[in-house]
Order: C-alpha cells, then structure tokens, then sequence
C-alpha cells in the first residue's frame, strides 16, 4: 500500500521480512500502542503502519502516550532500553541534566543492598518534583507574590520527607538483618 508516493509495511509484512516467517505476538497491553523493535535496529510502529525513529518515541514520551517497544522475534520488552538511549541522546546533546558525580553516585549504587530503594526514593522525589510544578503553575495564575519561593519551599519540605522516609526504612532493614544473623545490639 502506498501513501503520498511511499510505500508502508504491514506488522505482518514487517515481520515476515525480518524473521522468514510468522513473528510471534508481544505480550502488549490493550490500550497501549505497540513499536516493534527489529534486528536491523529499526522500529516499527504498529498503530501507524510505519517505521520510526527514536525522535519520534521521544514526541510520545512527551505527548505522554502509552506505548511499549518489544523485540519483533522474541516478544521481549525493550521500553526501558529505548528510553534509556533517548536520556542517553539528551545527556550527550545540549545541556546535560546530570553531572558526572550524580551519574556516578547512581552507578554506585547499581548491586548495592539499597538499589530498589535509591530507585523507589528517586521515582518517588521526581514524582513530587512534578507535581510541585503543577502547582506552581496553578498558582501563577493566581500571581502568589513570590510563587518561586513558596515552590522550591515546598520541594525542599517533601525531598527532606522522603529521604527522611527512606532513612527509617534502611534502619528498619538495618535491624532485621542483624536480628536475623542474631547480632544483639
């Protein structure tokens, strides 16, 4: 089939060419737009029967469109890695958001017994990040006299909550642990 003067592949066609045959089915949410992710690095976008790029996944990302990209040959989730290279794309073009010392402070912590909660207290303060920016711009409809202040006050009160919150848990675990290799304090 063409359209304005070129030609688009099918999901199906797509996967037979890539494949020889048949591409099994990604396990895909209802509701979720499908990109294929092909072994010649290219992805495909099963809604628009067409090939994308990496720009066109950062356009969903900012449209806050729910998608999932999935290996075409083995079904295999590949969101995080795809997301992953577009942060890589940002941090490598343009002013990065990271510094050297806080992308090796978070390597640091990759194997370390406070991984999943480094990443938990991170989503959690990023989360509140965003929705102290929210209101913020609700508030400057309203013309606070200093909106900016009050802003970064509020942040500044919810990051200290939550890292105070991540330091009971770790001294939580902390006495778990040494009661159960029955350590008396």
């Amino acid at each position: 089939m063409t359209t304005s003067g070129r030609t688009k592949k099918t999901a199906a066609t797509a996967a037979r060419d890539s494949s020889g045959g048949a591409a099994p089915e990604a396990p895909v949410p209802a509701g979720v737009r499908a990109i294929k992710k092909y072994p010649n690095r290219r992805l495909y976008d099963t809604q628009t029967s067409s090939y994308i790029t990496l720009a066109d996944v950062k356009d969903m990302v900012m449209a806050c469109e729910h998608f999932m990209v999935v290996d075409a040959k083995s079904g295999e989730d590949l969101t995080r890695s795809i997301l992953l290279q577009i942060i890589l794309e940002e941090e490598t073009g343009g002013v990065p958001m990271f510094s050297t010392q806080a992308l090796a402070q978070i390597i640091r912590f990759y194997g370390h017994t406070m991984q999943g909660m480094m990443g938990h207290y991170l989503e959690r303060n990023i989360q509140s990040f965003i929705d102290l920016q929210s209101r913020l711009t609700e508030n400057s409809m309203v013309n606070l006299p200093n909106p900016m202040q009050s802003f970064m006050t509020s942040y500044v009160e919810q990051s200290s909550q939550l890292f105070t919150q991540m330091q009971e848990q770790m001294a939580k675990q902390a006495e778990t642990l040494i009661g159960n290799l029955g350590v008396k304090k």
